[in-house]
């Protein structure tokens, strides 16, 4: 069964059952133009035919009686095309009255239907013209005139018939191509969109865990130590009040760009960290109660590239957030090297933990999206537990011309 699309291309007015629809307006206007036309010539070569001395009277009756019977077959052009212009080359052959109907046939065929039932039935019907003059000539003009002169005239209808059948295909084809191209706007879009909440994702569990990990670990020592000095809870509670702050900002400037609708300019305004900020994501974990040592042999920060620089910081931050919450009191040690071509490493380790881990609720994705982040960036992350019984994060990430992976 062939698809409802190659149906409609094979004949643009067929409907999904390969009828034609319903006519209308415009269908009924050209129906009744071509009906009109059709009745003209029948009227125009039965009064030439009445004329005529040589013809008997009951050909002539025959004639008139078929010609306007072929007239009237004109209504029906749309729903049997092939039918109609084979039955009408041979009504044509023996009725000259029907020759508006004949031509109608032929251009409706051009129009519904693919070249090769225009061929057969027109090619039979231009090879009929010369016989046709040869047994029903016409006085007032020579036999080859005539033969010419209908042949010219048939030749043309079907051309024209063709032309129109054409524009429509190309007129046809040009719809699909904009509605296919519309349809893979549509889906890129919606890639794009969910590329961007999945970017948006990962940016709100990189940024909150940290704020809230500092949230959980002072408001649990505030819980289990109530008798601790007064400066360690003064200093707890503005770590508390500080980080729900910092989190309340960084979550209202995430629900912004979420409202607004992910895009370059709106990206482009977020606040985003570089390598450069490594140092006081470091001092913060320090002022929260966290031990680290930070071994920097970057020289330059600023000369690492934007979005490396933003990776190794957000794969810092996860892997402090994680030591915190996993390894309370133990010294957490972060290494980062690197020079351009050789690529950036960044190594974040801690020994096993030397209090109860604080019970703080995890995804258990974070490790995952780091891995995803350094992956897109063109480089490695690796963690798993070392041999002492603590847990490392080992990161590769390209920087400027990179050689061979560690």
């Amino acid at each position: 069964m062939l698809p409802s699309a190659l149906l409609h291309g094979l004949d643009p007015d067929s409907g999904p059952d390969g009828r034609p629809p319903r006519r209308t307006a415009r269908d009924w206007v050209v129906d009744t133009c071509c009906f009109l036309l059709a009745v003209l010539l029948y009227l125009a070569t039965a009064a030439v035919l009445f004329e005529h001395p040589d013809v008997p009277e009951g050909i002539v009756v025959l004639d008139v009686v078929l010609g306007g019977l072929s007239c009237g077959t004109v209504w029906v052009r749309r729903r049997w095309p092939v039918a109609l212009a084979a039955a009408m080359v041979a009504v044509g052959l023996v009725s000259s009255t029907a020759g508006g109907a004949s031509l109608v046939a032929l251009f409706t065929l051009a129009v519904h239907r693919p070249f090769r039932y225009v061929a057969w039935i027109g090619g039979v019907n231009l090879a009929l013209v010369p016989l046709y003059y040869w047994l029903r000539p016409d006085n007032d003009l020579p036999y080859a005139g005539s033969v010419v002169f209908a042949v010219l005239l048939a030749v043309s209808v079907i051309g024209w018939g063709m032309f129109v059948r054409s524009k429509r295909l190309l007129m046809l084809s040009l719809r699909e191509r904009a509605r296919r191209a519309e349809s893979e706007a549509r889906l890129r879009a919606e890639q794009a969109q969910r590329l961007a909440r999945e970017a948006i994702a990962r940016e709100m569990h990189d940024v909150l865990a940290h704020r809230l990990t500092l949230l959980s670990v002072h408001a649990g020592a505030l819980e289990f130590r109530p008798d601790a000095p007064r400066e360690e809870i003064v200093r707890a509670a503005g770590v508390i009040r500080e980080s729900a702050h910092e989190a309340l900002q960084d979550l209202r400037e995430i629900i912004g760009v979420l409202r607004a609708g992910e895009s370059e300019d709106t990206a482009g305004e977020r606040r985003q960290p570089t390598l450069a900020a490594l140092d006081a994501l470091v001092g913060e974990c320090r002022e929260a109660g966290m031990k680290v040592a930070l071994d920097h042999r970057v020289a330059d920060p600023a000369a690492v590239p934007a979005s490396v620089g933003r990776t190794a910081y957000r794969i810092a931050q996860e892997a402090l957030t994680n030591a915190r919450k996993h390894a309370p009191g133990a010294e957490v040690t972060l290494s980062l090297t690197g020079t351009p071509g050789d690529g950036l490493t960044l190594t974040v380790t801690n020994p096993p933990p030397t209090a109860e881990p604080t019970l703080v609720p995890g995804s258990g994705q974070g490790l995952i999206g780091l891995t995803e982040r350094a992956t897109l960036t063109g480089g490695r992350l690796e963690h798993g537990s070392t041999v002492d019984g603590g847990f490392a994060v080992r990161a590769w990430l390209p920087w400027g011309q990179t050689g061979p992976t560690p």
